[in-house]
C-alpha cells in the first residue's frame, strides 16, 4: 500500500511542476470498493488509497463510494483531475471540511443572507414575473419546510433577513455529515442561493432544475440577444457540476 501516491491529481500542478512532470500515470488496473469498519473504501488493486494528507478514501455509503472508483475506473493512461469531481469532493470532506464544519456552516448561512432568490429584477416585468414564480415556489418550500423565511426586494440594495431564518440554515447545515456538508458548500456558491442548495441536497430539486434556477435572469437574456460560445462553454460545466452533486448527495442517502 505504501507504493500508492497522496490521491490528488493536482499535488504536482501545486507544487509547480512543468506540465510534462504534472502528468500522474496511472498505476492501477483495477478501481473497486470494499466494507470496512469506517464505511466503504476505494479500492486500487485491491489498497485503499489516500487523500493528500494521507488519510484513507473511505466514504460513508457504498453508492458514494462506488462514484469516487468509476472515477478511477474510467482513467486513461494518466489522471486528468478534470474528470474527477467526486474525488475531489470525497478528499475536501475527509481532509478539510471535517475540521472547520461550524466555519463552513457559517459560510452558508451568509449565502442565505444575500440569497439569490431573494433580489428580483426592476424591469422588464416579464422577468420580474418568472422570478417570482420560479423562486417564490422555493421560498415557500424552505419557509413551510424549515421554517426559513426569507424576504424578497427588488433591486440589488441589500435585504437584511431575519436572524432566526438564517439560524435555522445554520442548523440544518451543522446537521449534515462532512461529505453532506462539502456537497452543500460546494452546491451553495455555485448556485448562488443557500435555498437551491439546500433543495438539492434534500432530493427536492434535480441538479439541472436547480441551474436553470439559478442563471433565470442570463437566460432571459440569452433568450433575446443570444448566448456567445464561451458563456455557452462555462454554463455547460457549471450545469455539469451541479448534476454531479445531485448524484453526490443520492449516493449519501
Amino acid at each position: 500500500m505504501s507504493h500508492i501516491p497522496p490521491l490528488d491529481p493536482n499535488v504536482a500542478a501545486r507544487k509547480g511542476f512543468k506540465e510534462s512532470e504534472e502528468r500522474i500515470k496511472r498505476f492501477w488496473k483495477a478501481a473497486d470498493v470494499a466494507e470496512t469498519e469506517d464505511g466503504w473504501a476505494v479500492q486500487l488493486d485491491g489498497r485503499t488509497p489516500k487523500t493528500p494528507v494521507h488519510r484513507k478514501l473511505v466514504l460513508p455509503t457504498e453508492t458514494a463510494a462506488k462514484l469516487v472508483a468509476d472515477e478511477w475506473a474510467a482513467q486513461g493512461e494518466f489522471l486528468d483531475a478534470g474528470t474527477m469531481p467526486a474525488t475531489r469532493l470525497a478528499s475536501t470532506a475527509i481532509d478539510r471540511v471535517v475540521e472547520v464544519m461550524e466555519a463552513v456552516a457559517d459560510e452558508i448561512t451568509a449565502y442565505a443572507g444575500n440569497d439569490l432568490t431573494c433580489y428580483l429584477a426592476e424591469a422588464p416585468r416579464s422577468l420580474i414575473e418568472r422570478q417570482e414564480r420560479e423562486w417564490g415556489q422555493w421560498r415557500n418550500w424552505a419557509e413551510q419546510t424549515h421554517g426559513i423565511r426569507l424576504v424578497p426586494v427588488q433591486g440589488i440594495i441589500h435585504q437584511t433577513q431575519d436572524q432566526a431564518s438564517l439560524d435555522k440554515v445554520k442548523v440544518l447545515a451543522l446537521s449534515l455529515d462532512h461529505f453532506q456538508l462539502s456537497g452543500l458548500a460546494m452546491a451553495v456558491p455555485l448556485l448562488g442561493s443557500a435555498i437551491l442548495g439546500l433543495a438539492l441536497q434534500q432530493g427536492e430539486l434535480d441538479g439541472a432544475t436547480a441551474y436553470d434556477l439559478s442563471r433565470l435572469d442570463e437566460a432571459f437574456t440569452e433568450e433575446r440577444w443570444g448566448a456567445d460560445e464561451e458563456a455557452t462553454l462555462r454554463a455547460a460545466a457549471q450545469r455539469a457540476e451541479t448534476v454531479m452533486l445531485e448524484q453526490w448527495f443520492k449516493a449519501l442517502r
